[in-house]
């Protein structure tokens, strides 16, 4: 009778962290997701109007280039968060470093 208790509780503890890890894996792909999500509707954003600012005639001082190349440089700042988005939560430990650096040298 002992054994089965001592097994309910081995195998409740095994639920508890599975269950843990599965939500923290669980809330880290919603947190990928809702980034992704937004960078791209900036992206999209930013790409309709640039759309229609090149289908007029442009002129260096004209204020739809300065505004393009905020646009241009906004995106470039969107796809930036992306990267970060994706990259936050990873970090290489150091026997993986490690393993690099010995392939690569």
């Amino acid at each position: 009778m002992t054994y089965s208790y001592i097994c309910i509780a081995l195998l409740t503890v095994f639920l508890g962290l599975s269950m843990y890890y599965v939500l923290k894996f669980g809330m880290l792909i919603l947190r990928f997701q809702d980034a992704l999500e937004e960078a791209l509707a900036i992206i999209d954003e930013k790409y309709m109007s640039i759309s229609s600012i090149c289908e007029r005639p442009l002129f260096y001082d004209s204020p739809e280039v300065r505004r393009v190349l905020a646009d241009v440089k906004e995106t470039r700042d969107a796809l930036h968060q992306i990267a970060f988005a994706l990259s936050e939560d990873f970090t290489p430990d150091e026997d993986s470093i490690e393993t690099d650096n010995r392939v690569e040298g």
